[in-house]
């Protein structure tokens, strides 16, 4: 491999998928001295369908930035718990109000700041709940500028980590 790996983004819905992802690129980011940054994308509810246009709605612009506060909120909390750690981080929340779609905000967000991988969690979901679903991860996947490196929450960080590090070093 002779790229250098300088610059991770990990984005993260704040489950234990993303979490295991998070400890994933951060003793990924260790061995290789790079950088991590954390993205959150808040969806817009009504485009993602999570609120109908029957419903009674509170004032839109409000609960959106009620969720951009939230999501700042645990950002911040991740980079403190980082930074405890001796790991470089950086935080960003993204509002995707135009288009709505995770995978998008993330694949244009890594094109447009030039990261060198992404590392993100999966769920891991199969069958009906996939087909239903669909999974940010495999969109991204298919749409990154960049290498993805999806992690399942079963991984080890320390040991896969080590694996890839020697795999990447051929």
């Amino acid at each position: 491999m002779t790229e250098a790996i300088n610059r991770i983004l990990v984005p993260v819905d704040f489950s234990a998928h993303s979490d295991r992802a998070l400890q994933y690129a951060t003793t990924l980011a260790g061995r290789f001295n790079a950088t991590v940054e954390v993205l959150h994308v808040v969806e817009d509810p009504f485009i993602s369908g999570a609120w109908s246009p029957e419903a009674v709605a509170p004032n839109i612009p409000e609960l959106l930035a009620d969720l951009v506060a939230a999501a700042r909120g645990k950002l911040n909390a991740l980079k403190v718990a980082a930074i405890r750690k001796g790991v470089r981080l950086e935080t960003t929340v993204l509002t995707t109000v135009l288009t709505g779609k995770p995978a998008d905000s993330i694949t244009d967000y890594a094109r447009t700041e030039r990261f060198d991988l992404i590392v993100m969690g999966t769920h891991g979901r199969t069958g009906l709940s996939h087909a239903l679903l669909g999974s940010v991860a495999e969109r991204v996947v298919r749409k990154a500028p960049c290498p993805v490196l999806t992690v399942r929450e079963t991984a080890s960080p320390n040991q896969e980590v080590a694996s890839a590090v020697a795999t990447a070093a051929v």
